[in-house]
């Protein structure tokens, strides 16, 4: 798997993510082989970078399963886009679509329980609320659950999830989607929306508006009190604004937005775990990453045994992912590729994750994408699909 500009795409290459346009509608769907009409249009619509499963056409790789079904997802977004629009326009709120929502986000996120988050989606920057909502209600829902909340107890905190940001409504397009840095006037306005987002939920006719609103106004507090917008702290922060909390962020990171890039699952752990002491419930962070793929599959690193790609992620296991090594220490290509369970193996086992530049170098030098390890025939063949002539067979320091 690798990162790739809107340039760099090929026909026949195929998706790893998902983009929704600015109305909130599915432009693209993971698992799809591009065309040139696609690419074309990706080009238009200014789309930064997009992650493929591959650079050879020659084999179609599928993206691994998500935690929920992608017609499940497109149908989210379209209800909280739909219900963010009415809500801007006459104030009204259509609870009944959203309880719906909830409620195929939570049956989906049940039934799937071994499926491991992957990859988020793109979201051009005028849909980014409604599909930043709709990943928030998933990733905390499947945090819910991990926590041995019941359906109902679930149910809510994905109406939390959907609803959380829904005072962002009061704040201009030009401060949300603004490209630099923000003054600290328009920061100051960023932060009204928990408050304002209260306010809007509290009025709504149903027994679930205070606990709601809660959620609302407390995603952006921090245990240690350093938070927005009232710096409420520990016990006084309810359970489900902190599995909230770290949904919100942890999909905030992951996404491209005008003012900055898409951080990479194991950049965002060492940034939640280790870089941001005193804000999240670290027993909730801690079993969080236990169910998110902290290196997807398709992830080409360097470990204690030579470079690898990642095959398998398994529950619990996430920093420590089951492999295809393909090269010796040196980075020498092996004559026969072996897998191996990194969890057998020393913790300092992942060395580091090979970034895009220096993959695309080690394609280029050698001909082959590591991405043809994972497919079981190719790599039994020997005969390995070809993407570039043949220069050397050692990775460009």
């Amino acid at each position: 798997m690798i990162r790739l500009k809107p340039n760099q795409l090929k026909t026949g290459m195929v998706t790893a993510q998902s983009i929704f346009n600015e109305k909130g509608a599915p432009f693209l769907v993971r698992g799809t082989p591009l065309t040139d009409r696609y690419i074309y249009r990706l080009r238009q619509l200014s789309v930064p970078e997009l992650h493929v499963t591959s650079l050879s056409s020659d084999f179609q790789l599928k993206p691994p399963p998500d935690i929920i079904e992608e017609r499940t997802r497109i149908k989210a977004v379209d209800n909280v886009a739909e219900t963010f629009r009415q809500a801007e326009l006459n104030g009204h709120f259509d609870m009944k679509r959203l309880e719906r929502c909830a409620d195929l986000l939570v049956r989906d996120v049940m039934a799937k329980k071994k499926n491991l988050v992957q990859l988020t989606d793109i979201r051009l920057h005028d849909s980014y609320t409604f599909s930043h909502s709709v990943n928030v209600a998933v990733l905390a829902t499947m945090l819910g659950d991990l926590c041995g909340y019941s359906k109902s107890k679930l149910q809510v905190i994905t109406l939390g999830g959907l609803l959380h940001d829904i005072g962002k409504l009061a704040v201009t397009a030009r401060i949300l989607n603004k490209p630099g840095s923000l003054t600290a006037d328009e920061f100051k306005v960023i932060r009204t929306h928990p408050g304002e987002g209260r306010k809007m939920l509290k009025e709504l006719r149903s027994p679930l508006a205070s606990m709601l609103a809660i959620i609302a106004v407390q995603h952006h507090e921090h245990l240690d009190g350093s938070g927005y917008p009232h710096h409420v702290q520990g016990k006084s922060i309810h359970p489900y604004s902190r599995i909230v909390a770290i949904a919100d962020v942890y999909d905030a990171l992951t996404s491209v937005r005008p003012y900055k890039k898409a951080y990479k699952p194991n950049v965002v752990y060492q940034m939640m775990m280790h870089n941001s002491p005193g804000h999240f419930d670290m027993d909730r962070l801690r079993l969080f990453f236990e169910n998110v793929a902290i290196y997807p599959v398709g992830t080409v690193m360097k470990t204690s045994l030579g470079y690898a790609i990642v095959k398998k992620v398994v529950f619990g296991h996430t920093l420590l992912p089951i492999v295809i090594v393909f090269t010796d220490k040196d980075g020498k290509l092996l004559k026969k590729p072996f897998g191996v369970n990194l969890s057998h193996c020393r913790r300092d086992a992942v060395q580091y994750v090979m970034d895009d530049v220096e993959l695309l170098n080690f394609i280029r030098h050698t001909g082959i994408d590591p991405a043809v390890f994972l497919d079981k025939e190719l790599r039994a063949t020997k005969d390995y699909p070809r993407t570039t002539v043949i220069r050397e067979s050692r990775i460009a320091r």
